[in-house]
């Protein structure tokens, strides 16, 4: 590889994994392991072998079905770790084995109870008997930023001369800071004889909240490889955070002058994948992949990025796997947000009726932290004083059993008509749904349905939310009722006259 790239080492199935609570089935693991692959990082640590039979599979697993990405393993400096280690990433097209020990004083003294002379012979035992599985083995002497730069640096020298190909520089607890483990980088660099054999990776915590400054300062330092995670995943405050180290190198090439091989359009999608298997939300203004990352609610931002994006975003939406950033309508937005939201939503409307919109538009958002779509449809159907029910429920009927195909008949006022359907579906609510659907005519697809109890006990009121959309328009529908199919019916009908309604005014 170039030196101009950087090495993308990802660790989320193995340090990510290691999160409280995060724990993945093997075909979890898999399934990320597919998706990295899809966004294109150079190795793949998919797991510590010998930690559980469940490691071994899906490192295994990975290692046999994985294309493209290096698949390593992790491995103390034992024996038993390292041959278990090979016995699950031998299947991959390109395995490593990568090991570790702890080099810090606290560590050695309080940990391993060894003297540095042990610990040495250790480390080269460790990386000579790995060598003699895969060509490519990587070293770790573990809470490096809290070694003696004496005996990291006699470490680093005697692995290399064992076979190692990687060293990487762990900041395990997250101690160092970005001017510091700079330093660091560059001092091994010069002070390290025979580091040129071997590519110089880093591997950062963020226990400081400093994880990818210290890696973006490695790297000014002579880095070739990161460590780190989808989201930032890990072991107490977590790791270094893939999308923000790779995001960052992209943007400000002008200052870095590195590249990566990542497809950072598929950022987005992995950051979902992980955070939805994982079960750990992602922070909302989480650096680029959290949901206000591209989102906008200041008047003064929101009329500037409508006129130039650039203004207020130094990268796309795009350039992640996001379609377009978002304009959020709150107490802080401004006239052009709004008029801009109405014109998206298919509203033409004049002067005076958006200045009118404009003022119950803040006089809703100082009871409401955000306004939706549908707020706004209330808001511009009372203003405009054209407030129609087109559709109104009259009866309906419903069929249903575990043994008998759901059947319901709607009754409908059209117009003050009266009309009636009946239709069969996958239960009530959809038969439901399919006969007003051949009494309305009007194409829409589902996108969400949404049950919640808005009372307690078993005569709670429920109410149902639903989005409908059509073409490009989108819009929701809520009812309740003690009925939860009597809910399901009025929201589907709220939804169809607000989209009506909107259809028209566009029209006009």
């Amino acid at each position: 590889m170039s030196e101009n790239y950087v090495i993308i080492f990802d660790t989320t199935l193995r340090d990510g994994e290691q999160s409280p609570g995060a724990s993945l089935e093997v075909q979890e693991k898999l399934m990320l392991a597919m998706q990295l692959a899809r966004l294109n990082v150079d190795v793949i640590e998919a797991g510590f072998p010998i930690s559980s039979p469940a490691q071994f599979d899906a490192v295994k697993l990975i290692a046999q079905e994985v294309k493209g990405p290096v698949i390593a393993g992790l491995a103390r400096s034992l024996a038993l770790d390292i041959d278990r280690c090979w016995e699950a990433v031998r299947f991959a097209k390109k395995p490593r084995i990568h090991t570790f020990i702890a080099t810090s004083q606290v560590h050695v003294k309080h940990k391993l109870r060894k003297s540095e002379d042990e610990i040495l012979e250790m480390a080269v035992a460790a990386v000579k008997r790995a060598k003699g599985y895969c060509e490519d083995v990587e070293f770790s002497p573990e809470d490096s930023s809290r070694t003696g730069k004496d005996f990291l640096f006699r470490i680093i020298e005697a692995v290399i001369d064992a076979g190692a190909t990687v060293i990487n520089i762990p900041d395990t607890v997250g101690y160092s800071n970005p001017e510091e483990f700079g330093n660091l980088i560059r001092e091994i660099r010069e002070k390290v004889p025979n580091i040129n054999q071997a590519i110089l990776s880093v591997h950062c915590h963020n226990d400081l909240g400093m994880a990818v400054a210290n890696s973006l300062s490695a790297i000014r330092n002579g880095a070739q490889q990161v460590e780190c995670t989808i989201n930032g995943i890990g072991e107490r405050a977590g790791n270094a955070s893939l999308e923000e180290i790779v995001m960052a190198l992209k943007t400000r090439k002008d200052f870095y002058g590195k590249e990566t091989r990542i497809r950072t359009e598929e950022i987005m999608k992995t950051s979902r994948m992980v955070s939805h298997l994982t079960g750990i939300v992602v922070q909302p203004n989480k650096a680029i992949v959290g949901a206000n990352a591209f989102a906008h609610e200041s008047g003064i931002h929101q009329d500037a990025v409508l006129k130039d994006a650039r203004t207020y975003e130094i990268m796309t939406p795009q350039s992640i796997g996001l379609a377009t950033n978002k304009i959020v309508l709150g107490r802080h937005s401004g006239r052009h947000g709004l008029k801009k939201r109405l014109e998206d939503l298919g509203y033409k409307l004049s002067a005076e009726e958006l200045d009118k919109i404009y003022q119950r538009f803040m006089e809703l958002a100082d009871k409401k932290k955000e306004i939706f779509d549908e707020d706004l449809a209330v808001i511009v159907e009372d203003i405009t004083r054209e407030i129609k029910e087109v559709y109104h429920l009259e009866y309906f009927h419903v069929f249903s059993g575990n043994n008998t195909i759901p059947t319901a008949t709607v009754g409908i006022k059209v117009n003050e008509k009266l009309l009636h359907e009946a239709a069969c579906g996958d239960g009530p609510v959809d038969a439901a749904y399919k006969a007003i659907d051949k009494i309305v005519q009007l194409p829409v697809k589902l996108e969400d349905y949404t049950l919640r109890a808005v009372t307690s006990g078993k005569d709670a009121l429920g109410e149902v939310g639903v989005t409908v959309a059509k073409d490009d328009k989108r819009v929701y529908g809520r009812g309740t009722s003690t009925d939860v199919l009597e809910a399901s019916i009025k929201a589907y009908l709220n939804a169809l006259n607000r989209l009506t309604t909107m259809i028209n005014q566009k029209g006009k």
